[in-house]
Formats: C-alpha cells, sequence, structure tokens
C-alpha cells in the first residue's frame, strides 16, 4: 500500500477539509502531518484548539491512520523523515503565498519519485469567515485566561497593547496587517493603570479604585476575545492583593503585573525626578507569595515589576530582585526603564539569561521605542507591552479638531481627522440577536 501525506493545522474542521482526507485516504494509509501551535503562529493566530486537543479530533476522523507533528510551514523535514509516496493537498496554493511551498514539496517528492495530488478547492468554505463568526460568539472566562500562557509558549514574542475603552478594545481585536504572507497582529490587551485614569481626567496615583477600573475591564470583556494583562500598580496591602487576584481570575483576566514600589504611587516614567519608594525584598516577595496560594487555577499569571533601573538602584540590585522574586514563586518578570536607549534594558536581558531558572521577560519600550520586536526576542525578550499609544495618538487628534472647529466657526475643516458618519456607524457589528416570539 502507498504511504500518502497531508499537512494541516485542522483548527476548524469544515467540509473542505473532510473532502481533502477522503480523497487521500482513498491513495493509501494516510498521515497527517499537524501543525503545532509555533509553526501555526508563527504566520498568523494561534489556533483556538490546542495540538493535543486538535490531534484527537483527527485521530477520530475516518481514513486517518496516524497524525504525527509538523513543526514548520515547511514540509521538507516530515518529508524526508516519512519519505510519502503522494502528499496531497487542495489546489488553493497554485497561487499566492503558499506558492513556493508547493513547488518545495514538488522537488523534494521527485528526490524518490513520489507525487503531489491536489484535490479541487471546496467553494463556499472560508475558514477566515468561520474565525469572524468564532469572534462574534464570543469566547470564555476559561478560554481566554489560558490563552496568555499558550501565546507565550507558542510565539518567539508576544504583543500586547493598551486598551483603554470597548473601542480601543474593538481596534486591538481586529486590526491586522499581512506583510509577505504573513498575519500580524496584537496578541492581547494592557489595561494600564495610566490610560484608566488618563480617561476619567485624573492623575496617575491610583485615584480610580479596583472597583472602577473592573468596569472597563467588563466594556473590554464584553466585546473582545483576546487576553488581557492588568496593570496592578503596587497592588496594594496584601490583604487586598489577594481578593483582586480572585476577582481578576475569575473574570478570565490572564495576568496582573505589580511593581515593587511602596507609599502614594506615582508614575514610573518621572523616575527620582518625584520621590518614589521601592519596596524591600522580603516584603514584596511576601506578596508574590499570597497571591500565588490565592490563585485557584494555574494559569493565572502573576508578573513583577522591578523598578530598580527606574529608581537609579543599579542593576546589581534589579537582578537581585529578579532572582528572587523567581524564587518566590512569580510568573514572569517585567523589566522597566525611562531610558531614550534600550541600553540598560539589553544589559539586564544579558544578565538574566545566564539564571540557572528563568521565567518570560517582559518589556515596555515606551521611552525606548526605535528598537524592533526582533531584537528584542532575540535577546529573550517574551512579551512586549506597547502600553499608551492607543491614547496618546487619539489625545493630539481631537485636540486638533476642537481647535480647528473653535478658529473656523465650523467642522468643514476637520474633515481630515474623522472618519465618515457611515464609517463610526458600521464600526461596531450588530449583535445577531434571534427573534423571540412571547405568548
Amino acid at each position: 500500500m502507498k504511504t500518502v501525506y497531508i499537512g494541516m493545522s485542522a483548527d476548524l474542521i469544515h467540509p473542505g477539509h473532510l473532502n481533502v482526507i477522503r480523497e487521500a485516504a482513498k491513495l493509501g494509509s494516510l498521515t497527517v502531518g499537524l501543525l503545532t501551535d509555533e509553526a501555526i503562529a508563527s504566520y498568523k493566530r494561534l489556533p483556538y484548539l490546542e495540538y493535543e486537543q486538535r490531534k484527537i479530533v483527527l485521530e477520530n476522523i475516518k481514513g486517518v491512520d496516524r497524525v504525527v507533528p509538523q513543526e514548520t510551514l515547511d514540509y521538507r523535514p516530515n518529508l524526508y523523515k516519512l519519505k510519502p509516496d503522494i502528499v496531497v493537498h487542495g489546489d488553493d496554493w497554485q497561487e499566492g503565498v503558499q506558492k513556493q511551498t508547493r513547488q518545495q514539496v514538488i522537488d523534494t517528492l521527485q528526490e524518490w519519485g513520489g507525487k503531489l495530488v491536489e484535490v479541487p478547492y471546496t467553494q463556499g468554505i472560508s475558514s477566515t469567515k468561520l474565525n469572524r463568526s468564532l469572534k462574534e460568539v464570543g469566547t470564555t472566562p476559561e478560554i481566554r485566561l489560558k490563552r496568555l500562557r499558550r501565546l507565550m509558549n507558542s510565539k518567539s514574542i508576544v504583543r500586547i497593547i493598551e486598551a483603554h475603552n470597548g473601542l480601543t478594545g474593538r481596534i486591538v481585536e481586529s486590526t491586522s496587517v499581512t506583510i509577505n504572507g504573513q498575519i500580524r497582529e496584537f496578541d492581547g490587551m494592557w489595561a494600564s493603570s495610566l490610560t484608566d485614569s488618563t480617561v476619567k481626567g485624573k492623575p496617575d496615583i491610583e485615584a480610580v479604585d479596583i472597583t472602577a477600573r473592573l468596569s472597563n475591564i467588563n466594556d473590554l470583556l464584553e466585546v473582545t476575545t483576546k487576553p488581557i494583562i492588568f496593570d496592578g500598580d503596587t497592588g496594594g496591602k496584601t490583604e487586598h492583593f489577594v481578593f483582586t487576584v480572585r476577582t481578576l481570575e475569575r473574570l478570565g483576566v490572564s495576568a496582573i503585573i505589580i511593581e515593587d514600589k511602596t507609599g502614594l504611587k506615582r508614575n514610573s516614567l518621572f523616575g527620582t525626578d518625584v520621590s518614589q519608594t521601592q519596596d524591600s525584598i522580603p516584603h514584596f516577595c511576601s506578596k508574590i507569595r499570597a497571591g500565588k496560594q490565592t490563585q485557584v487555577t494555574n494559569d493565572f499569571m502573576i508578573i513583577a515589576r522591578i523598578e530598580s533601573l527606574i529608581l537609579k538602584a543599579g542593576m546589581e540590585d534589579a537582578i537581585q530582585r529578579a532572582k528572587a522574586y523567581i524564587e518566590a514563586g512569580v510568573d514572569a518578570i517585567m523589566i522597566h526603564s525611562k531610558e531614550d536607549t534600550p541600553d540598560e534594558i539589553l544589559e539586564f536581558c544579558s544578565l538574566f539569561n545566564q539564571f540557572e531558572v528563568k521565567v518570560p521577560l517582559v518589556v515596555v519600550p515606551t521611552s525606548y521605542d526605535a528598537i524592533y520586536e526582533d531584537e528584542l526576542a532575540a535577546k529573550g525578550v517574551k512579551v512586549v507591552i506597547y502600553a499608551n499609544q492607543l491614547l496618546r495618538s487619539a489625545y493630539p487628534a481631537m485636540v486638533d479638531t476642537a481647535r480647528k472647529i473653535l478658529i473656523n466657526q465650523r467642522a468643514f475643516e476637520a474633515r481630515d481627522n474623522m472618519m465618515s458618519i457611515k464609517e463610526i456607524l458600521t464600526l461596531i457589528p450588530d449583535l445577531d440577536i434571534p427573534d423571540v416570539e412571547l405568548s
């Protein structure tokens, strides 16, 4: 019997997939190369189902004899390992971004006399439309909660941006670009205390309490599906922090970041320009341990934000704190800097990478914004947070519009700043609410 190979992601199985499997099974013993989460996340969104879940689905489809991992988009490693007689694929890859991959498959099969069989594309089935429908349906707290860890395990770097209301949440949810065939989008949202305070016209000194900030979290939860990281400032008193952890975890928030400072909270980017006091290592470690003991699941993450570089306490202090916080059980380390170059951040990364016990590393390139994500990833950074850019870009546009109306005594001159009324009306999709007949 001839051996047959199919490569697929199999996240959302639809009739098109089943047709390819059925035709392939007619040709011989069928092996499916199931793309791993890492392989899929390298070029588009993380799959909804984890690898093991997708594997179970495929193993129970008639005609599939075995399922093996395909760890890259490139078929060749598995082809050389298995040397199948036939590779089967839909004919939709004859053009577009997969055209080069198709030719690689053909060239490789020729080395041992194998051949490519292409099945006509199933019309009327679109994975893109199915994904869009799933987003409109929404998600559950459990699925959202787990997603950040999955992203961190699957991607070279996880891209987070702030969302300070439902509208900016929708921007994070739906904005994407395609570069060289790869879909690039934001992986999640940062619920910033700075932006939450600013949109309420209040200073960033924890003047907006946790209850008020949870109102924004609820707005985001209602209209998005991506994971949320919550800016917890200092975390407050340990006795209060444990309740914050439970509340966020129950809602489906993926992580909280707390900074190792005490007293009246002042924004870190003030640095030593204002009086700021760093917490002691033992006290902050006890807060971390209390939070970890309180959480119910293993999926929720507590991330420690080190302020040593901000407060000019030195690199040695930052490294000492990182080691202590990891020992206390923290899930990730965020290292902060207000310098306009990334030099001290990169130095910290180099020292951090020498640790025997490591956790993921998080950075917030607000002041040193010229560095590229690839450069950070190469230094071991796992999460990059764009902490306030949406609010900072919206405010100047709104001020300019207001000034133009005052100057010209009409709105015409401000048109270039604004989207059309039609666009604003169609920006937010209507929920598909079924008609209910009342008796």
